[in-house]
This record gives C-alpha cells, sequence and structure tokens, in this order.
C-alpha cells in the first residue's frame, strides 16, 4: 500500500473522529453558554446585592437624623412653652425652624433611598427569576451533553485505536506533513485529483478546483505522496480515477 493510500485511510478515520467530536462539541459549547450566563447573572446580582446593601444603610442613616432632630425639636419646643420673654421664644422657635428643614432634607434623602431599594429588589427578583429558568436551561444542556458523550464514547474509542494503528503504518515524516495539514485545513487537509479531460491530460485539484500539470498525475499514479501546487493539500486518487490514469499512463 502506497503512503498516500496509508494517509487516506488515516484521513478518512479522522474525518469520522472530527464528525463524532463535532457533535459533542456543539452540546458543550452549548452547556459552556448556558454555564457563563448563570455566572453573568450571578455576578449581576452580587454587585445590586452590594447597592441594596449601601443604599440600606443610607436609609437607616438618614431615618436616624431625621428622628434625632424630631427629638431635638420636641425639646425646644418644651423650652418655647416655658420661655419668659419673647426674645427667648423667637429664638427657639427660628432655631425650631432651622431644624425642621434639615429634619425635612433627611425625610427626602431617606425616602429617595428607598425608592431605590425597591427599584432594585424588583431587579434583583427578575434575576432570581431569570436564574432559575437559566439553570432549567443549563440541566437540560448537562444532560444532554452526557448524553451525546455516553452514545459516541465506544466508538470513538474504536476509531482513536484503529487511528494510532493506522499512524504507526505512516512514515514519520510523511505523518508530520499530514498532521500539520489536518491541523490547519482540517477536512480539506486531503483532496482527490479530478480527471476533466481524459484525452487532453486535463486534471484539477478537488480542493481549490484548479488545474494542475499533468506531472502531478503521474506522481500519483507512481505512489508518491504529492501536495497539490495550488493549496498544498494531500492529494489522492479514487479507484475510479486511477483506473483512468493507469490506463492512460499505459497508453501513453
Amino acid at each position: 500500500m502506497t503512503v498516500t493510500k496509508k494517509l487516506l485511510a488515516l484521513f478518512r478515520v479522522d474525518k469520522e473522529i472530527r464528525g463524532l467530536s463535532t457533535r459533542l462539541n456543539a452540546a458543550e459549547r452549548f452547556l459552556g453558554e448556558q454555564t457563563r450566563q448563570l455566572a453573568d447573572i450571578a455576578t449581576r446580582a452580587s454587585s445590586l446585592e452590594a447597592q441594596l446593601r449601601q443604599l440600606q444603610a443610607a436609609a437607616a442613616n438618614a431615618e436616624g437624623e431625621s428622628k434625632r432632630l424630631e427629638e431635638k425639636i420636641n425639646g425646644l419646643r418644651e423650652k418655647m412653652n416655658a420661655a419668659q420673654t419673647n426674645k427667648e421664644y423667637k429664638a427657639l422657635l427660628s432655631e425650631v425652624n432651622n431644624l425642621k428643614e434639615q429634619r425635612s432634607s433627611f425625610e427626602d434623602e431617606a425616602l429617595a433611598h428607598m425608592e431605590k431599594i425597591e427599584e432594585i429588589k424588583v431587579r434583583l427578583g427578575e434575576l432570581q427569576t431569570a436564574k432559575a429558568e437559566r439553570e432549567k436551561v443549563r440541566s437540560v444542556a448537562e444532560t444532554d451533553r452526557q448524553e451525546r458523550a455516553d452514545q459516541i464514547a465506544g466508538k470513538l474509542a474504536e476509531l482513536r485505536a484503529q487511528r494510532e494503528q493506522l499512524a504507526s503504518e505512516v512514515p514519520a515524516d510523511a505523518l508530520r506533513i499530514y498532521e500539520e495539514l489536518l491541523a490547519q485545513r482540517g477536512d480539506e487537509a486531503m483532496a482527490p485529483l479530478e480527471v476533466v479531460d481524459r484525452k487532453r491530460h486535463e486534471y484539477i485539484c478537488g480542493s481549490s478546483m484548479m488545474s494542475v500539470p499533468i506531472e502531478v498525475a503521474a506522481s500519483l499514479v507512481q505512489g508518491k505522496l504529492t501536495l497539490s501546487p495550488n493549496d498544498g493539500c494531500i492529494l489522492y486518487l479514487t479507484e475510479q480515477t486511477e483506473e483512468i490514469l493507469v490506463t492512460s499512463f499505459v497508453r501513453r
């Protein structure tokens, strides 16, 4: 068996492995996306909870200041009732009015904080709902990923063992070229040589669909490892094309 035919057998196994792995990878990507979205929800919830704590502390402080001022105002009113002179009364009244303004400011501040607190609680509730829904989707995705992994595990193990055996039969230099192309081009690492016109000896690379010289076809017939002069993929012959070429070159 020629090096190219050995590589073609390896290539076909690799395509099967890639096909099976692609379906599993798709399930893993979907699972990963659900995990990422859950992490994003958790991050947003954590940020809102931190804001909530700050606002609650600020609201409590404003309410505390308002109550402190109210107690002080009540104390001044008692003094006003006991004032001996009009001047003393007016001084206490002025202080009371000033404290009322301060208390009103703290009450407005506390109210503003409470409004923001309610808004954040609503958003946290929405995130909790989103989290619960996303956890259900993630659970399904996790089950699907595991089912796919279980379904292909046996076949993948069989193919990988087969691949290892086939790879061991390929010369090291040819295997290195092949594996570099496989990493770069995937399913286009190898392509068939196609006959356009048998009589005129016109051929094309099945990957680039561009013409290749007759020397390329001759190299393949001789069983040599042959790269496409157009895009560098490894060319091979199908049984039908090989029969056509062998006949054509024999007639020449």
